[in-house]
């Protein structure tokens, strides 16, 4: 009876320790107090590593890594939070889904190499690079570089919202910057800048006002403040556009340039193997007669194809339609950057300003 006693006695006392981390807990994430918050977190973690609950532990511990504390008064004073200027996903394109150049390839895979080991570079008083910039045409698979290099550190991909970041107001998209950076410092990840000229434009430029500049000279500070374990990938179509002092910056210069005709029949190929019955051309000559193009295009062109032969109900053959849709292509119009000349085709429509065009104008209408 007393071994008995003594025994709930103990248990009670677990539960009351327990208890008392819950509600410390819950006070320091609503205060915003980061020290209690991970003091807190810790002790529950050593805790149950002792019960050998080594899964929940690590789980525990990375999400406290995760989730940035602030506390809600100094939300309610900015209005928005880091978080309001990024879109967060998960990425699911590998580096192997990617037809890259060797020079490519092999730069990246040095960088996730980095990342990966880290701890080994940090104990020789080194750290991992950690800062990319991409340049070419637009559909050459900066994006999706960018995509693969955050599934192979298994960190989240944060894709900066320009619509949001770029305020209509003096200052307004410095503070909204700096509100970014603090955000992204909390956990490991990979910060995408998609048309980094946008933000990152030469200060040279007589036709910029003095707020580009400032923008980017505060943007160059955040960068160089940034922890070696944020990964940050700049993509740009205009690299003759980006500051000089941008350039420095970065550690790995990347060209992504359109896929010669090799690489757009291997793309060709994987879409080949895929159909249900032979094309009747090899992926070379197809690649060969749609001439310079881009991935994005000729991932499209083969989805156009295998479309037209679903909605076709078995009525054309896919060579058929293959052929059809070849002597369409030629007919297309094409852009300054194809590296070919234009058809004799009228003039395409204006399209719609894009977020970040608007945002760029945004910032050049600022004194």
């Amino acid at each position: 009876m007393l071994l008995f006693q003594l025994q709930a006695k103990g248990w009670r006392g677990k539960l009351m320790a327990r208890s008392d981390l819950l509600v410390s807990l819950v006070k320091a994430g609503a205060s915003g107090d980061r020290s209690t918050l991970t003091t807190t977190v810790e002790a529950i973690v050593a805790d149950e590593r002792a019960k050998s609950h080594h899964i929940l532990a690590d789980r525990l511990h990375r999400a406290l890594a995760s989730v940035p504390v602030t506390a809600s008064s100094e939300l309610r004073r900015t209005g928005a939070s880091g978080r309001d200027f990024v879109i967060e996903s998960e990425p699911r394109v590998t580096l192997s889904n990617l037809i890259l150049t060797l020079p490519a390839e092999r730069l990246t895979r040095q960088l996730i190499e980095e990342q990966h080991r880290a701890d080994l570079l940090r104990a020789q008083g080194m750290q991992p690079r950690n800062r990319i910039l991409l340049s070419g045409p637009p559909g050459n698979g900066k994006t999706s570089l960018a995509e693969a290099v955050a599934e192979a550190i298994a960190v989240p991909l944060l894709t900066v919202r320009y619509d949001a970041l770029v305020g209509a107001y003096l200052g307004e998209t410095n503070a909204r910057l700096a509100r970014l950076f603090e955000y992204v410092r909390a956990t490991p990840c990979v910060l995408f800048f998609d048309e980094f000229d946008a933000v990152g434009k030469e200060r040279g430029d007589i036709h910029e006002t003095g707020e580009i500049k400032r923008v980017v000279s505060f943007l160059l500070m955040q960068l160089d403040q940034l922890p070696s374990y944020v990964v940050v990938v700049a993509a740009t179509n205009h690299a003759e556009l980006l500051d000089r002092a941008v350039w420095r910056r970065f550690q790995l210069r990347i060209d992504m340039p359109l896929p010669s005709r090799d690489s757009a029949a291997v793309l060709i190929e994987r879409f080949f193997e895929m159909w249900p019955e032979p094309s009747g051309m090899t992926a070379t000559a197809v690649a060969t007669q749609m001439g310079p193009s881009s991935f994005a295009d000729i991932y499209e062109f083969c989805q156009n194809i295998r479309r037209r032969h679903i909605l076709s109900q078995g009525s054309e053959t896919l060579r058929g339609v293959l052929a059809q849709e070849l002597r369409l292509w030629k007919t297309r119009i094409r852009s300054e950057n194809d590296g070919t000349s234009p058809e004799t085709t009228p003039p395409a429509p204006r399209r719609p300003q894009s977020d970040t065009t608007k945002a760029r104008k945004r910032i050049r209408t600022l004194t």
